[in-house]
Order: structure tokens, then C-alpha cells, then sequence
């Protein structure tokens, strides 16, 4: 999970530096080398993971598309735009450990539908179709999953999960049409 993001981090930054190099902007090549050794340094010398690895329930997991589709549909579909639509998604979620307070499945399902908001916030031109949003809500809970004890303490999780599933389905898409 960390080389996955540390890739797509990494893809982004060439793909910066190279539209501004192009140009002749010296100032926006000296940013991308400061933003590389950042990160350099930031992946060698931050703890980003305990020593034991464990992975999320599949059955938390399965809310990330859940929680993607429904935003996508009041953004989308019901006009409300990004902001409201995840914003009231999340806020409906967070009612969830309320149904059964000493549930540890419940209490855990807030992140999850979360994560999959910030899937569903996607521009209808980023994101083309529901079964896009499905595809990278899906991948984005795999990611969840796989990624339980990794980043902890760190600002942005969910939305750098929620990052890398749409950016691959994005990328997968792109090579298939």
C-alpha cells in the first residue's frame, strides 16, 4: 500500500514537472525537486505503520462503495453538488453506531462510508458512470483494507485511499477506451 501511494505520488510529480518543463519554468521544476526529497524523507525517517500488520473485515470493507455510489447519486444525479452531497452522506453515516452503541462493527462503519464519499464527490467528468463510481469505491475499500495499520496518526487517510482507487480505475479506463 505504501509503494502503491508512494508510485501514484511519484506519477503525479513527473507528470507536473514535465508539463512545466516544458515551458521553461525553473521556479516549478525547483518546487517538484523539494517535493520529491519531502517525500524522500518523509517515507525513510516517519513511522507510517506498526509493527503488526492486521486487515479491515471484509464486511466494513463492502461500505466504501456503498457510501461512494450514494454520494455520487445526490451529487450527480440529484444536483446537490459535491460539498452538500458528501456532507450529508457522512453525516447520515455517522448515525450508524447509534442503531447498537457497543457493536464494534457499527462503531467502524463512519470511516468507511467516508472513504467512499470521497469517491462519490468525483466530477461527473472525472467519474463517467455509476459503475465507475462502483469500480473505484470497490478498489478504494481494498485499499482500506489492506491499509488498517498503515498511515496511522496521519492526516488524509481516507482521502488518499479514496485517491488511489479512483486515479487506478481512472487509469484502467483510460487504456481500455
Amino acid at each position: 500500500m505504501v509503494l502503491t501511494v508512494l508510485l501514484i505520488q511519484v506519477a503525479f510529480l513527473t507528470t507536473i514537472a514535465k508539463e512545466k518543463f516544458e515551458s521553461g519554468n525553473f521556479m516549478a521544476l525547483l518546487s517538484m525537486l523539494l517535493l520529491a526529497m519531502t517525500l524522500f524523507l518523509g517515507y525513510r525517517y516517519i513511522d507510517l505503520h506498526h509493527e503488526k500488520y492486521e486487515y479491515e473485515n471484509i464486511w466494513v470493507i463492502v461500505w466504501v462503495p456503498i457510501g461512494a455510489v450514494v454520494c455520487y447519486l445526490l451529487n450527480v444525479m440529484g444536483g446537490l453538488g459535491s460539498v452538500l452531497s458528501a456532507g450529508i452522506t457522512g453525516t447520515v453515516a455517522s448515525f450508524a453506531p447509534e442503531i447498537n452503541r457497543e457493536s464494534n462493527y457499527l462503531k467502524k462503519l463512519p470511516a468507511a462510508i467516508y472513504c467512499g464519499v470521497f469517491v462519490g464527490m468525483s466530477s461527473a467528468e472525472i467519474v463517467p458512470s455509476i459503475g465507475f463510481v462502483a469500480a473505484a469505491g470497490t478498489l478504494a475499500g481494498v485499499f482500506l483494507m489492506l491499509s488498517k495499520n498503515l498511515f496511522l496518526g496521519i492526516g488524509g487517510k481516507l482521502g488518499t485511499v479514496a485517491f488511489g482507487g479512483v486515479i487506478i480505475v481512472s487509469l484502467l479506463y483510460g487504456l481500455i477506451t
